[in-house]
């Protein structure tokens, strides 16, 4: 439970997998609010009486042990007829449940780590230290990661809007070309020098700017991510104020 509440609980997204993929529906009840689950909590109550008390004064040398004694008095426990309905546990889940039952599902489970992220002004997620490409519309906008043993996938507003095969090598980029700004893609290779001619064209300060920046950061990625981030600012601000932005950063 991320938030518990009787009306609106908030379950964790891992949680909601796990029930969508069993077809089960999940119905939280609040903390330290016994009778939410009244019935449960009766369950456990003639589990203590039946099964947990009549063993209390017996000795176990083994947890195999135990669990077998616990499992005779189970059995016992489940065949014994209930006054009020006069049908024994066994015999009402023959009867309801067992018909209602739906086989398991052909996949098993797959475990996801979710993540709220922030997208960055070059477009990409920080997930375990690696980057990951989203479409550039999406920079600044708060998006969900989901990552499996083999696949990171990004949401936004419940939408799909990147998959990337998994790689957790520190200071990496993943990168799709179509979640690039058409005047980025020229630089998808992510050489040095071109990032060094585009920022000519803008001025000298700022092609000494991005010259500083590839060379002062111990991985070229991290300067390639903030090269791209100069690129974004003189699309939003212009040439002038970058270069003079540059000039100032510089002294």
């Amino acid at each position: 439970m991320t938030s518990p509440c009787f009306y609106e609980p908030d379950l964790n997204p891992t949680y909601q997998e796990m029930s969508k993929h069993y077809s089960t529906v999940v119905i939280p009840t609040r903390v330290r609010r016994p009778k939410d689950k009244a019935k449960v909590e009766s369950g456990v109550q003639v589990v203590e009486y039946w099964v947990i008390a009549p063993l209390r004064n017996r000795q176990f040398f083994s947890l195999s042990e135990i669990n077998q004694a616990v499992k005779v008095k189970l059995e016992e426990l489940n065949a014994r007829k209930m006054l009020h309905l006069g049908k024994s546990r066994n015999e009402l889940f023959e009867e309801l449940d067992k018909p209602a039952l739906q086989p398991l599902p052909e996949k098993p489970f797959e475990l996801a780590e979710w993540k709220r992220a922030k997208v960055g002004i070059d477009y990409h997620v920080v997930f375990n230290k690696h980057y990951y490409s989203v479409p550039y519309t999406l920079i600044q906008k708060n998006v969900d990661i989901r990552a499996t043993d083999n696949i990171t996938e990004v949401f936004y507003k419940s939408k799909r809007v990147s998959s990337h095969k998994r790689d957790d090598t520190p200071g990496r980029y993943s990168t799709h070309p179509e979640h690039m700004p058409e005047s980025h893609r020229q630089y998808a290779d992510r050489d040095p020098e071109r990032f060094i001619r585009w920022a000519e064209k803008s001025g000298s300060e700022t092609a000494q700017m991005v010259k500083s920046i590839l060379s002062s950061r111990r991985h070229r990625e991290q300067g390639y991510r903030a090269s791209l981030g100069l690129m974004r600012l003189e699309t939003r601000y212009g040439k002038e104020r970058l270069e003079a932005a540059c000039k100032r950063a510089l002294v």
